[in-house]
């Protein structure tokens, strides 16, 4: 690999500060998402699918414990900053630290902040900002695309 081209990339990731979408850490191809991921979190987390609102249990789950992502079990929501957003969706106020990412998604005719997962690039929900204090945010995430983890919440 030529120098310039490394110290290109370099650049960009110290450009793209932090919750900018990058290269993902962990991969697999699409037939092994397929076959690693239930039917309904494949579609949603490979595909940017959108499960039917008030369909996920975790939308009503209030045990303390920690929101993973469905397909690399990273840490991405403490139970702290769930709320009953009324949306039919698990809702947080704010992320843990270095968890996922956002990207501007243009699908539906209108421009909404897609999240993913930092660490597998796969599709969470959206974020919008019609949230409570203290950030006024509203990550709206899809069930399926998460797994939860009771016990001390992050």
């Amino acid at each position: 690999m030529k120098r310039s081209t490394v110290l290109t990339a370099i650049a960009g990731l110290v450009l793209a500060g932090p919750g900018v979408a990058r290269a993902a850490q962990v991969t697999h191809s699409d037939e092994e998402w397929r076959k690693l991921l239930p039917a309904e979190s494949y579609e949603v987390l490979r595909h940017a699918g959108t499960e039917r609102p008030f369909s996920s249990p975790l939308d009503d789950e209030k045990r303390p414990g920690t929101y993973a992502c469905g397909a690399c079990n990273l840490p991405l929501f403490s139970s702290k900053t769930k709320y009953d957003s009324g949306s039919g969706w698990p809702s947080f106020w704010a992320p843990l630290p270095n968890a996922v990412v956002t990207k501007s998604d243009t699908s539906l005719l209108m421009v909404r902040d897609e999240v993913r997962c930092r660490r597998c690039d796969s599709h969470l929900g959206h974020v919008f900002d019609d949230g409570p204090k203290p950030t006024g945010l509203r990550y709206c995430m899809n069930g399926v695309a998460l797994r939860f983890r009771p016990g001390r919440a992050a």
